[in-house]
């Protein structure tokens, strides 16, 4: 039997034990090896906690080593979260939800983290959870968390404090996030943009000399309504640095001036 008759016999035994609620089977299915894997960790916890047998799902959830865990599955996440109240760790489980926030600022895990907060005690959680995304190692990661929680002052911040880190390739992220705080913080929305530019115009990626052009024109209006760019260069030394710097980019400048 090769390895794919192999994969599709152990698939079909799995669901036959799954439509007969039959939980041991589907974990004989499971060599040793594969238990200490956090997805399958969590299928067979999942499957215990449904069939009551609590504290079984936390020996299967707790399997994987957390030496070689490495990425953790969100499965995995939520599944041991609901095994830790299912035998009674609620502190456990709300430092865990915590500790999950922290390592990946998913937004459902904060939701859960400040849903069991004691009476009154949220807000200032809730101003806890924003102070750690201002300093989160990935800017990216920070500003999608900050833009969709929604924390829209927090993203401003982030922005001007951390500029140099914007990745201008994520205009999927960048272009929104301008947009949306262009009315109450046009710097950070300048600086999004400057973003976008510069990473178009140092890499020359001429399929995006039009969307540039356009937010260097946007960056021209926002201009007027921001008070002082201080520390940061204002709009006519920046549009002369990009003239210096990328000049001969003739179809950039075509753009920008039709």
């Amino acid at each position: 039997m090769d390895q794919s008759d192999s994969y599709a016999l152990r698939n079909a035994l799995e669901q036959i034990a799954d439509a007969e609620g039959d939980v041991d089977g589907y974990i004989a299915q499971q060599s040793d090896l594969a238990r200490k894997v956090p997805q399958v960790a969590a299928e067979i916890a999942h499957r215990l906690l449904e069939a009551g047998r609590f504290e079984e799902a936390w020996e299967a959830i707790n399997a994987p080593d957390d030496n070689d865990r490495g990425w953790t599955p969100y499965e995995w996440e939520v599944t041991r979260i609901a095994v830790m109240r299912a035998t009674g760790r609620k502190k456990e489980a709300q430092d865990f939800i915590w500790e999950c926030f922290v390592r990946s600022l998913n937004a459902d895990h904060l939701r859960a983290w400040l849903k069991d907060m004691p009476d009154f005690e949220d807000v200032e959680a809730e101003d806890k959870a924003l102070q750690h995304a201002l300093s989160f190692e990935n800017f990216s990661t920070a500003l999608h968390f900050l833009m969709t929680w929604p924390a829209f002052e927090h993203a401003a911040m982030l922005v001007s404090n951390r500029a140099v880190e914007i990745d201008g390739n994520h205009y999927e992220l960048l272009g929104p996030s301008a947009d949306t705080l262009e009315d109450r913080y046009p710097l950070a929305a300048t600086l999004l943009r400057r973003g976008m530019i510069d990473f178009a115009l140092t890499m020359a990626r001429s399929k995006r000399y039009r969307h540039a052009a356009r937010h260097l024109q946007e960056c021209e209006s926002l201009a007027l309504r921001i008070e002082t760019f201080a520390p940061i260069e204002d709009h006519e030394t920046y549009a002369a640095g990009l003239r210096s710097k990328h000049g001969r980019k003739s179809s950039f400048w075509a753009k920008v001036q039709g």
